[in-house]
């Protein structure tokens, strides 16, 4: 399995700086907001052989008379409607910005259940030139399987199939604005061959960066990270010494709003200033 996935999302040139109204060069300080959808693939009632297979908010559409399953319509709804907020942000003469984690699974259910009418919402704010500047999608892996947890030799697997799924339904054009990578539950192996193997998958799907959390990681030399707030170079070496890296961009303020919005809080983004790197 390969085929365009990796050739599409290997492409190098910038995709949003052209197209941002932005003066980066006046800006104080910033935050980024990645929004994580996920719903599960689970065996319908039935036979475990022969019954099919459905996403996990189908199954709560149509037992919405259970309890903690009356609320699956708004769940729904939360799948479409960033899409509404960036057309009425847009069309206000405004400039929203956010990224988006959608797993695979989740997109396959929602087709798979028959509601067309949220992808193609979402498509508006993937094909419309107006909209698509403004939302920023990140790839993660087909499932919501957590990487420690799945085999290695499935980790590119997941990968490619998540980027051709994507492409099934927004195109390969979308598809090579996608250069971020977002873990599922913001994992990162701790094992030095699985992690080198995962980092180097990731590479040879062509991800530019990769969202982490500042817990998961430590300088190079040991010990907690230094610098938090600008990107840092994520280096992998395995058992035979064969290293690979990708670029970090790393999660603040721990693990406990990574199931929601992995985010820099607003509040603590408010009290930085521009600092000096390398002499720029």
């Amino acid at each position: 399995m390969g085929g365009r996935g990796p050739t599409v999302t290997s492409q190098q040139q910038p995709v949003y700086l052209a197209r941002t109204p932005l003066r980066l060069d006046r800006l104080q300080s910033a935050f980024g907001l990645a929004l994580h959808m996920h719903q599960p693939l689970m065996i319908q009632d039935g036979d475990l052989g022969t019954a099919p297979l459905i996403g996990n908010l189908q199954y709560m559409m149509e037992r919405q008379d259970v309890h903690d399953m009356h609320d699956a319509p708004v769940f729904a709804h939360c799948y479409s409607r960033i899409a509404d907020y960036i057309r009425e942000h847009v069309d206000g003469g405004r400039h929203p910005r956010v990224m988006l984690d959608y797993s695979g699974e989740l997109l396959w259910g929602l087709r798979q259940m028959g509601r067309g009418d949220i992808l193609d919402n979402l498509r508006s704010i993937v094909d419309n030139d107006r909209y698509w500047p403004c939302a920023e999608w990140l790839g993660t892996m087909w499932g919501h399987a957590v990487v420690p947890s799945t085999p290695v030799p499935d980790l590119k697997l997941h990968i490619l199939a998540w980027q051709h799924h994507f492409a099934a339904l927004f195109g390969w054009t979308a598809l090579a604005r996608v250069r971020g990578f977002s873990p599922p539950e913001m994992h990162l192996p701790n094992h030095p061959d699985v992690c080198y193997e995962y980092v180097k998958a990731l590479r040879d799907c062509g991800y530019k960066w990769l969202l982490v959390q500042e817990h998961t990681v430590e300088e190079a030399e040991g010990g907690s990270l230094r610098e938090r707030y600008l990107p840092r170079r994520l280096v992998a070496k395995n058992s035979r010494g064969e290293e690979v890296s990708i670029i970090a961009l790393i999660k603040t303020q721990g693990s406990d709003t990574k199931l929601v919005a992995q985010m820099q809080p607003l509040s603590e983004a408010r009290g930085l200033h521009s600092r000096e790197l390398k002499a720029r």
